[in-house]
């Protein structure tokens, strides 16, 4: 039977890595320098595989490519969208969703072979999906989120 005191603390605060801290809610709270690259990926393989899984069945189901960035777009969010759309691979039959989530802003950008069937109506139906998982601080589930329903609400070629 548990006493309901412990006599050892699960983190120990003096052996957390430099720009960690442990919260007052006992949470451990860390930061990444900026311009150094991270020791483990940001997304777990499972994550990973849930995203290509849905990318993949948009892109077979709509014959539109659909792109994700996630990362900074600068201090203008739809000029750092609209400088990074031409860039993707197959740009003019493409969609783009750009997150940048230090800004809290979702981005879309559709290519112009594909715009008349990925209009503005579906994406703001797929940045309204993914701010709702957002809010909840789950960036993976927010993007598959967003590429379902978007690719669901574009019409067949």
């Amino acid at each position: 039977m548990a006493s309901g005191s412990n006599r050892y603390p699960a983190v120990i605060e003096s052996q957390l890595p430099f720009g960690s801290v442990l919260t007052s809610s006992g949470r451990v709270s860390a930061v990444h320098e900026a311009g150094k690259e991270f020791a483990e990926p940001p997304f777990t393989e499972r994550e990973l595989i849930r995203l290509d899984d849905a990318l993949t069945a948009a892109t077979r189901s709509t014959k539109i490519r659909f792109n994700i960035y996630v990362g900074d777009l600068g201090s203008d969010t739809g000029t750092g969208a609209d400088e990074l759309f031409p860039g993707t691979p197959e740009a003019a039959r493409s969609i783009l969703i750009a997150v940048s989530p230090n800004d809290k802003a979702v981005e879309v950008r559709t290519g112009r072979d594909v715009a008349d069937r990925a209009n503005t109506r579906v994406a703001q139906l797929g940045v309204t999906a993914a701010i709702s998982a957002f809010r909840d601080g789950d960036l993976i589930d927010g993007l598959v989120s967003a590429v379902r329903v978007m690719s669901a609400a574009i019409t067949s070629p």
